[in-house]
């Protein structure tokens, strides 16, 4: 059954299941305090007509009892009396029976015969009243002393009032009236209607007070929610629209590399084509013209002439070996056709070349194929951090170490020089190569640091994404 209430209860709103558990909680609430404040009503009206018929009752009686104080019995004289006031009097009308008990259990008088001189040691009642209480109840008449009660009715009210001698607050005897309990119980069970109606009025009047707070707090909430929910719908278009932006802007850096090196090849083979091509042209004419001119008769009166045109030649053939060595180093071989690990091997030997120095080199796990920018940019990082290390650290300790860390490129590129101090910011304006690297790998959506300390080297440390978005593991 729990497992059913429970089940339905699942599939109501928030407000329906307060409301429901909530009743359930007032109404069993309710029934229980009710039942307590009516039995409490009960027992109350039930002393009350105690006390009042005790006392009504004691103002006849004890004048006929007070030679209990000295004797054991009474006189036939007061024996009378009593008699007459229990069967011709307006009192005895209102009492069923009665009786008088001595402190042992034993009945002094009793209006059955029967009983007198009889003891009943385990009367509680009596033990009560003469310490002083008036005890009254409702009883079903099931003790050994009611055998006659119980032949004419099945409940009474049964009075037990302590008998005081006169004048003190000495109990000489116990007085124990029985009435009928039809009136009584009429009167009971108008009290108690009246307090079940104001109870049960008063509890729907703060459960419905408490509905309807819950009630207005639950819209307020569903209110929130809704709005929460379109904002949270709004975020994530918002984070969509980023992620889209996101890639591609890296589509778009990726192609820009791509495009950049196109252009750097492109220049590369007009320096080579053309400027180039002309100086070495000079450098042909000028030869000639030297030649022509140590041959001529003039040369020994015009050495000075001479001296200018060597001069000439020496810078001419130095300019020209920089504009190839700049354009060997802007062009890129072609990369598309190489695997990640030839392209990395093509870079560090091209340097090896260049500089005339060795380089220690390490691949674990690289793929064998993976996107073009990503190779271009391998390339790019391992060139320009070489190029550095020969420049500042004299090619000492070279070293590339790469592998591949959760879907991306390490690439590790380190020397023994002098080192630079990397505890303040970087100057990257002052460190182009470096700056240029970042920006490569950081366009990628990639991670680069630099650790360095002085006399203890430098490491540059790359992490480039293996596939960038957008793009096929092809390029």
């Amino acid at each position: 059954m729990s497992i059913f209430l429970r089940t339905i209860l699942n599939q109501q709103s928030l407000l329906r299941r307060f409301t429901i558990v909530s009743f359930i909680l007032v109404i069993s609430g309710m029934l229980g305090i009710g039942w307590w404040v009516g039995e409490q009503i009960k027992t109350g009206v039930i002393k009350e007509t105690g006390s009042t018929t005790a006392l009504y009752m004691d103002s006849f009686i004890s004048p006929n009892l007070q030679e209990l104080d000295h004797s054991a019995a009474l006189t036939d004289e007061h024996i009378a009396t009593l008699g007459d006031l229990l069967n011709h009097t307006d009192l005895g009308r209102q009492v069923v029976a009665f009786k008088v008990w001595r402190q042992d259990g034993l009945v002094i008088f009793s209006t059955t015969p029967a009983l007198i001189g009889r003891i009943f040691p385990d009367e509680e009642e009596v033990k009560q009243a003469y310490q002083g209480q008036i005890v009254a109840a409702i009883t079903d008449l099931e003790a050994n002393e009611n055998v006659e009660e119980r032949k004419n009715f099945k409940q009474l009210l049964q009075i037990y009032s302590p008998v005081r001698q006169t004048g003190s607050d000495r109990i000489i005897a116990v007085a124990e009236f029985y009435q009928k309990v039809d009136g009584l119980n009429a009167e009971i069970a108008s009290a108690q209607r009246r307090s079940w109606l104001i109870f049960a009025m008063g509890t729907m009047f703060m459960y419905l007070a408490l509905v309807g707070f819950v009630r207005i707090a639950s819209n307020t909430i569903r209110r929130q929610q809704l709005e929460l929910t379109a904002q949270v719908s709004q975020l994530k278009e918002l984070i969509k629209q980023n992620g889209e932006l996101d890639d591609r802007v890296r589509r778009a850096a990726a192609n820009a590399t791509a495009l950049n090196e196109h252009f750097l090849r492109r220049i590369s083979a007009e320096l080579h084509d053309g400027p180039s091509q002309e100086l070495a042209l000079a450098l042909m004419r000028l030869d000639r013209t030297l030649s022509q001119h140590e041959n001529s008769s003039i040369a020994a009166s015009d050495s000075a002439f001479g001296e200018q045109l060597g001069v000439i030649q020496n810078s001419l053939q130095h300019a020209n070996q920089e504009i190839r060595t700049i354009a060997a180093g802007l062009g890129l071989p072609q990369l598309e056709s190489l695997s990640l690990s030839e392209c990395i091997t093509r870079a560090i030997r091209s340097h090896e070349r260049r500089s005339g120095t060795k380089v220690s080199f390490e691949a674990v796990g690289l793929p064998e194929e993976t996107s073009l920018p990503v190779k271009i940019t391998a390339y790019r990082v391992i060139q320009e951090a070489l190029n550095n290390a020969h420049h500042h650290a004299g090619g000492l300790g070279q070293s590339v170490q790469t592998d591949v860390q959760s879907a991306a490129l390490r690439l590790i590129i380190s020397d023994q020089g002098p080192g630079f101090n990397t505890s303040s910011p970087i100057d990257w304006d002052a460190h182009l190569g470096l700056a240029g690297m970042r920006e490569r790998v950081e366009s990628l959506g990639g991670w680069f640091h630099i650790e360095s300390e002085i006399n203890l080297g430098t490491k540059i440390t790359a992490l480039i994404p293996l596939q960038i978005a957008g793009e096929n593991s092809n390029g």
